[in-house]
């Protein structure tokens, strides 16, 4: 019987179901202690400075001025970045996923994951203008 992508040798699929579980793991790990130091470092300025780096009543809520603030160490830019990390790495999360149920051919699922992506997205855009 020749070998087709649908003839995948079982434990090449099982190695390859390791590899991908593996970089999920690392992908939420590393987004988790990301965000935790830079939340950290954000409430350490916080304490440090007793200011949030901006006036009172007003604060950064379009990215591009979080990012602005975060690149002069305004503590309460650098807090909102920590927590658009956390937000972040479950997004990342599910892109994985996407990419694993792809490359196993398991359509079912990269449909389902992919409608969850679609979900986020819209959710997150809703969040960004609907103020």
């Amino acid at each position: 019987m020749a070998k087709t992508p649908e003839n995948n040798n079982p434990d090449q699929l099982t190695a390859e179901n390791k590899e991908v579980e593996l970089l999920i793991g690392r992908i939420m790990q590393i987004g988790v202690v990301a965000a935790a130091v830079v939340l950290v470092i954000g409430l350490i300025l916080l304490f440090v400075t007793g200011k949030s780096g901006y006036p009172v009543g007003v604060h950064p809520h379009r990215f591009g001025s979080i990012i602005r603030g975060t690149l002069q160490l305004r503590p309460y830019a650098v807090i909102m970045t920590g927590v658009f990390l956390l937000i972040l790495t479950p997004v990342l999360r599910v892109v994985v996923s996407i990419y694993a149920f792809v490359k196993e051919h398991d359509r079912l699922y990269a449909y389902i994951t992919s409608a969850v992506l679609v979900i986020l997205i819209i959710a997150m855009i809703i969040g960004y203008y609907g103020k």
